[in-house]
């Protein structure tokens, strides 16, 4: 499915500075907003671009630039996309996830999976190497339903 990466990015910002709230426009770390780095994962992963081309392609689109705010001359280094990734919280990308979740229409009816993955082969070399024991993986999904 082809998507126009303009409306994308917009559709991001907006989403971001909603789940953000408050914090939207403090800076994770260094000088741009955080609202800012959660888009500029959002289009990396959406484009499928390295943390490397991303200044690089966003230094040709004007377009998305100017809806992050950015100038040409003033791009965020990779490494500085990188280590944000890093540097947000798991409560920012749970509230974009709820906020996202939000914006879909719901049928009413759900459908709740809970499965156990056994990990002990798959990950052995990283236990042995961490230290750590990983036995069984827990993974809940939720799934909206609408009974025919």
């Amino acid at each position: 499915m082809e998507i126009d990466i303009l409306d994308f990015v917009e559709q991001c910002r907006d989403l971001a500075k909603q789940a953000l709230g408050k914090h939207a426009g403090e800076p994770a770390s260094g000088g741009f907003a955080r609202w800012v780095h959660v888009v500029l994962h959002c289009f990396r992963l959406e484009e499928g671009h390295s943390y490397r081309e991303t200044p690089n392609r966003l230094k040709y689109m004007s377009e998305v630039r100017d809806v992050l705010g950015l100038d040409r001359e003033n791009l965020p280094d990779y490494s500085t996309i990188y280590k944000s990734f890093d540097r947000l919280k798991m409560w920012v990308w749970r509230a974009l996830l709820r906020i996202s979740a939000q914006q879909h229409p719901q049928s009413g009816h759900a459908a709740l999976d809970s499965t156990f993955f056994d990990r002990r082969r798959s990950s052995s070399y990283f236990r042995q190497r961490s230290g750590n024991t990983v036995q069984t993986l827990k993974v809940t999904t939720l799934t909206d339903i609408a009974l025919v």
